[in-house]
């Protein structure tokens, strides 16, 4: 299950370069249910999401880069690029997506969570922007869709 609340960044962190950082390339073969195939490290993954906006059960199955390649073209939309900054808040890590063109210059701050009620009683720094958890078109799966 993933459990995690998300916001615009109203203002990058100073120094963001000295944060590890990874490269993203996503896309989507299905919106609903979401199933998405992605290269990160030189991993090849095939996600699937259940329904749900704070809450949705996730999961990971391992791809060779061929298959990766292969349903890649399969894909529906737009590929996501994004750079992935993993910067620690007290006992959290915030995933900070700089999210390369067509979607710059959206930068999307997300918090994982190991529960709901730990999850309502979060208070983002003031760096955070508005949240938009609940909000599905900041989806990834909902991004890909759009006409740029």
């Amino acid at each position: 299950m993933e459990i995690e609340r998300k916001f615009l960044v109203k203002e990058l962190p100073e120094r963001l370069e000295r944060f590890p950082k990874r490269r993203i390339e996503q896309a989507y073969l299905c919106t609903d249910p979401v199933l998405r195939v992605r290269r990160r490290d030189g991993q090849y993954v095939l996600t699937y999401k259940g329904a749900g906006l704070l809450e949705r059960e996730e999961h990971e199955f391992p791809l060779t880069e061929a298959a990766y390649r292969n349903l890649l073209e399969k894909a529906d939309g737009s590929r996501i690029t994004k750079d992935r900054y993993e910067l620690p808040l007290g006992s959290y890590i915030v995933e900070l997506d700089v999210f390369a063109p067509p979607f710059a210059p959206l930068v999307l701050a997300e918090v994982e969570f190991s529960s709901v009620a730990e999850a309502a009683a979060f208070q983002p720094p003031d760096w955070f922007g508005e949240e938009v958890t609940y909000d599905p078109a900041y989806t990834n799966a909902a991004l890909s869709q759009r006409v740029l």
